[in-house]
């Protein structure tokens, strides 16, 4: 569906990346325009699903800033098929550029409570929305983490000894370890606050008792999910400055802004070859306040 060569390996050297140590970005945001990064990965093994059980129609969940639903919204789209995001909190009376970018898209959106979507896991939505092939948060699901595994075969990384993306869910992280050479170390940057139960959730979605050597860092999530700050912000311009990548703000950006930080403190050994995911998600800067990032 999508053109895999727009998907590109750039070679990185920020000022502070000292010169025993080599870092490349592997770019899923040039993927696609609208469906772009880690998104559509989670989705293409869930979509395939759904198309095999004859069902057109896809019903997912979040927030009102989910990247997951603008992608799946714009998928949907493009492969001609009905979709509807259950929202986390009432309807305001202004959408977020995300959920008015996903109805733009012809995504219908079913607001409930957010007591109701604490429950969401025991509600049976098969009652709600008849015919329908559903889809967790995220993409957190064994088909989302199968898509993922895909990931590492856009190009020849099996020179990397260190493979790190942003954690959300763990979906693509618990793709990438199931699809990493053994030798190969992984490090998943958590972007939640106190989410120390994503361990749990990563190792259900792995396929091999052998699995390549992983784990979370908890220490660089910003103050939490979808934080800003101004440290945040003058990280993201100086990479841009310096490599002309755009990351985001609440993935990749605390993704690279937490490599740094553990550069700095001399985590990564001399002779370290990083590979750093580049998940996408850019759409969510423009919730930004203009001029706060430099592209």
């Amino acid at each position: 569906m999508f053109d895999y060569r727009n998907i590109q390996l750039q070679n990185i050297t920020p000022t502070w990346l000292p010169g025993t140590i080599q870092a490349a970005m592997l770019r899923l945001d040039l993927l696609h325009s609208e469906v772009s990064g880690n998104k559509w990965f989670k989705l293409q093994c869930n979509i395939a699903a759904a198309k095999a059980d004859g069902k057109d129609h896809i019903v997912t969940f979040g927030g009102a800033y989910s990247n997951h639903l603008a992608a799946t919204a714009a998928a949907c789209r493009l492969l001609g098929m009905r979709c509807t995001a259950v929202v986390r909190g009432e309807a305001a009376p202004m959408l977020s550029h995300t959920l008015a970018l996903a109805k733009q898209q012809g995504m219908q959106l079913h607001f409930v409570t957010r007591e109701v979507y604490k429950q969401k896991d025991s509600i049976d939505w098969k009652e709600v929305f008849q015919d329908a092939y559903f889809v967790p948060e995220g993409g957190h699901n064994a088909a989302g983490a199968e898509g993922c595994e895909e990931i590492l075969s856009m190009h020849d990384v099996s020179g990397f000894t260190h493979i790190i993306c942003a954690v959300g869910t763990g979906t693509t992280l618990a793709g990438l370890i199931n699809s990493a050479e053994p030798p190969q170390q992984l490090k998943g940057y958590v972007v939640l606050k106190g989410a120390h139960y994503l361990s749990e959730e990563v190792k259900a979605l792995l396929k091999y008792r052998s699995a390549p050597q992983w784990e979370l860092v908890h220490e660089h999530h910003g103050g939490g999910y979808a934080k800003v700050t101004p440290a945040l912000t003058e990280c993201m311009n100086h990479f841009y400055n310096e490599t002309k990548i755009p990351l985001d703000v609440v993935y990749t950006g605390k993704l690279v802004q937490g490599f740094k930080k553990d550069i700095e403190s001399g985590i990564y050994p001399p002779g370290s070859r990083v590979l750093l995911i580049h998940s996408g998600g850019l759409q969510g800067n423009l919730s930004l306040k203009p001029g706060l990032l430099h592209y």
